[in-house]
């Protein structure tokens, strides 16, 4: 048996920036992408808390250390600048390891810092 479990958290990231004019995705800075475990271009589901939408999409790679946090393209209509949203990422892990996974969680503050840090680190 296999179970679908999250294995990377960004929390409380702030949008930076939302751009119509783009294929498609969620740019981040890939300094906070690899403190969550997420990979470039690795599917993601985004959460915004200030108007209860949510979109799957991929995370696109930004600047390295920008803190951006970018809607591009149609995912531009599901938030605006400083809009707070949180970023998840799921793998598929066999049983025996899913029963002991610990997701890594990034949690940031109103500049995109990271202020704590959560899970397992490997």
């Amino acid at each position: 048996m296999q179970k679908i479990m999250l294995t990377g958290k960004i929390h409380l990231a702030r949008i930076t920036a939302c751009e119509l004019d783009y294929e498609g995705s969620l740019e981040i800075d890939p300094q906070i992408l690899q403190e969550a475990n997420i990979l470039p271009y690795e599917k993601i589901l985004v959460v915004n808390r200030n108007n209860g939408e949510r979109l799957e999409t991929y995370a696109i790679p930004g600047e390295y250390g920008s803190k951006v946090f970018c809607l591009n393209g149609p995912a531009a209509h599901k938030g605006n600048v400083g809009d707070v949203i949180t970023i998840m990422a799921f793998s598929v892990l066999d049983i025996e390891e899913a029963a002991s996974y610990e997701p890594k969680v990034v949690v940031l503050n109103e500049n995109n810092d990271i202020v704590q840090r959560k899970g397992r680190r490997r």
